[in-house]
């Protein structure tokens, strides 16, 4: 294997930017504890890449898009390890002082993590920005590298996919709640 070449300005990059990537990488799902691994593994993605980075573009966008990948990757592994193990969240919840409704809040943020994990990746980047960052369309099409129609388009379909999702998710709850006999 070939010697690995430094890029001293990778640095500053790191200095200049990690607090807005660890800010994305919380937004997009990722849990605090494995926040600082999934910043490490950007900044060692460009550094990979870095001799493929155009130095007259701007930074962010790469970076957003960097951290986006892993954050979607880090979602499907920890949706996937969620699956096999059941119900340990609501065993978890039912230790709470209100049970019922720590297990229905539980069940509501398992909606809402499905509904997102569900929407394109630039759509879902889009509204965490927007919804969750409080970040406007020129700030987020300056981030992602794209026109502000785009965002706002993306920011619409994106808004409507949620709602349908969480829509049937709310319906199939109902189908699976106990009915009372009258």
């Amino acid at each position: 294997m070939a010697p690995s070449r430094t890029h001293p300005e990778l640095g500053a990059l790191y200095d200049a930017h990690a607090e807005l990537v660890w800010k994305h990488l919380h937004r997009l799902g990722v849990r605090s504890a494995d926040v600082p691994d999934l910043l490490h593994e950007v900044f060692l993605v460009l550094h990979r890449r870095f001799d493929e980075v155009r130095r007259d573009a701007p930074i962010e966008p790469l970076l957003w898009g960097i951290a986006a990948g892993l954050a979607a990757n880090y979602r499907r592994r920890a949706f996937r390890r969620l699956e096999l193990l059941g119900t340990e969240t609501e065993a978890s919840a039912r230790d709470e002082h209100d049970p019922e409704q720590a297990l229905t809040r539980a069940r509501a943020q398992r909606r809402i993590e499905a509904a997102l994990a569900e929407l394109d990746p630039d759509k879902r980047a889009v509204f965490v920005m927007f919804e969750l960052e409080a970040l406007g369309g020129q700030e987020i099409a300056r981030l992602t590298g794209v026109p502000v129609g785009t965002v706002h388009s993306r920011l619409f379909a994106a808004r409507k996919e949620l709602q349908r999702a969480l829509s049937s998710l709310v319906e199939e709850s109902r189908d699976d709640a106990p009915r009372s006999s009258p």
